[in-house]
């Protein structure tokens, strides 16, 4: 993760050149988590914190199109919006509805417009930004841990790599808060066991027999055949 020190671009920025402004969202989402100022709510959902990590971050201003944002501000007054929002337990991906966080992912990308990582009109991913997110994406590969990483390493894991990043940083977090989906196993399906409607076992199958501790399949000729156990074969 030496990359880090020499990424110019904030997580918040790669993760909206990467995934859009959903992405952006998550990684302040994460972010304001990972300071305490953030916590799951009923049913994936995000709620805030109120606790000095929350109240420390800047008021927003005025919104203004011609409102010139400095370049410090621009990833606080993100995760700013973010917080207001979340004064009442919301959906991560009902946050982009709110004009306030409408609006401050707008300054990110006019940031990056400004360095050439997205063009006018559209405001699309230039191919220097996306051979820098490759760059980034191969020289930052998805942690196996997050033992060790700092705060800004995770947040620029999420940035590049999703979800995969969000199992390893945050898990539980992402899994309460439906940033992640939960994996439902299969049941298996019990081995149902048929009683022959005659007496005796010729002909009719008994169900799977059991020799020493070992499944050895049954069928129409019963038993395990031979006296060494379940057929042979040790795998």
């Amino acid at each position: 993760m030496a990359e880090t020190e020499r990424a110019r671009e904030t997580p918040h920025e790669l993760a909206l050149l990467a995934g859009g402004p959903r992405a952006a969202v998550v990684v302040a989402v994460v972010a304001l988590h990972l300071r305490g100022a953030v916590e799951p709510g009923a049913r994936n959902t995000v709620v805030a914190v109120d606790n000095e990590a929350g109240r420390a971050l800047p008021p927003l201003p005025t919104q203004d199109d011609d409102l010139d944002v400095p370049a410090e501000l621009r990833v606080p007054y993100l995760e700013s919006a973010v917080y207001r929002r979340l004064h009442g337990p919301c959906h991560v991906r009902e946050l982009l509805r709110d004009p306030d966080v409408r609006w401050a992912v707008a300054t990110l990308r006019t940031g990056l417009a400004e360095t050439g990582m997205v063009s006018p009109p559209a405001l699309g991913t230039t191919r220097a930004a996306r051979r820098r997110l490759e760059v980034l994406r191969t020289a930052c590969p998805v942690p196996a841990s997050r033992d060790g990483l700092s705060d800004e390493e995770q947040l620029l894991a999420v940035a590049l790599h999703g979800q995969a990043a969000l199992r390893v940083a945050v898990p539980r977090f992402a899994l309460r808060t439906g940033l992640t989906p939960r994996v439902r196993l299969r049941h298996k399906r019990s081995l149902r066991h048929f009683i022959p409607t005659s007496g005796g076992s010729a002909g009719g199958y008994t169900g799977p027999h059991y020799c020493g501790g070992e499944f050895c399949g049954g069928g129409s000729g019963g038993g395990c055949g031979g006296g060494g156990g379940c057929g042979g074969g040790g795998d």
